[in-house]
């Protein structure tokens, strides 16, 4: 699919925004790609693959290549060849998505061997790759999402359909615990850094979905997809303000460099089904 070829091409609602394009080869193919997110500096994007949406999960994990990817721009500013972000020992399967980075640490969900369900796991990147991977489950209380964590780690964002939110999926914030009590992230040694009781963020929520979150580096601002669509709420004394949209329809998943420029995912959808999906960029005017 192409934006001459969409049936729902998406737009920009903001005046801050150019119109969205798509990022391009060799990053968006005729696969779906989905679940951007790029780094600060803007100079590496991570995302997930898979060949055909049509695909069950069954599959997917045995096909060899869906999972998740990362990108880097040239000298030049294009971004070069995607290569696959490996995440799990050689000869055991796992389908690992949902990606977000920090540092030098990446969090993911992921389906793999020796574990029922799907949970969290973090990775390292060290010698110049992702590795030492470990179980980091949270809570099972609070029925964690794909998150998002502020830059200064002492605030995790994520979606839930937890009992106690507004309905369906809910935006929840959970304070980082300095002592390691509350809700644990596991180190795959028992221990890990706790996180206190979440907290639904009920000035941004509705009774429909309001999920997957993103909150930018200078912390002011918190996007969200709802209704097919990007939402952004700001934080004005400390407290945050009814969102707004800003990117729509079938865009999703919003991820913003530090100059603003604001990736997304694009899905392409013929008769009620999707068939595609791809990365878009809204550059900050």
């Amino acid at each position: 699919m192409t934006p001459e070829t969409d049936f729902a091409p998406v737009k920009s609602y903001s005046s801050e925004w150019n119109d969205p394009v798509p990022v391009g080869p060799p990053i968006d193919t005729a696969g779906a790609e989905d679940s951007p997110f790029v780094m600060p500096d803007g100079n590496t994007l991570y995302f997930f693959f898979t060949p055909d949406v049509r695909m069950p999960v069954e599959k997917q994990i045995l096909d060899g290549v869906t999972g998740i990817y990362v990108s880097k721009k040239d000298d030049d500013g294009n971004w070069g060849e995607a290569e696959r972000v490996v995440l799990q020992d050689s000869g055991k399967l796992s389908l690992d998505g949902c990606e977000f980075v920090q540092g030098n640490t990446m969090w993911f969900c992921s389906v793999r061997e020796g574990y029922t369900g799907i949970h969290w796991f973090t990775a390292e990147y060290k010698d110049g790759r992702w590795q030492n991977w470990q179980n980091a489950d949270f809570n099972p209380d609070y029925q964690v999402g794909e998150l998002h964590m502020t830059a200064d780690g002492k605030q995790l964002y994520f979606h839930s359909s937890r009992p106690g939110g507004k309905g369906g999926l809910d935006i929840w914030m959970s304070e980082k615990m300095e002592n390691g009590s509350g809700g644990q992230i596991g180190d795959g040694n028992g221990t890990g850094a706790g996180w206190g009781e979440p907290v639904n963020v009920a000035e941004v929520n509705t009774e429909r979905d309001d999920g997957w979150p993103f909150v930018s580096e200078d912390g002011n601002e918190l996007w969200i997809s709802r209704d097919y669509g990007l939402w952004r709420s700001k934080k004005v004394d400390g407290k945050w303000t009814t969102p707004e949209l800003m990117f729509s329809p079938l865009a999703g998943e919003a991820t913003l460099d530090n100059d603003g420029n604001i990736y997304f995912v694009h899905h392409f959808f013929r008769n009620d089904t999707m068939i595609e999906a791809d990365i878009y960029v809204a550059h900050k005017k």
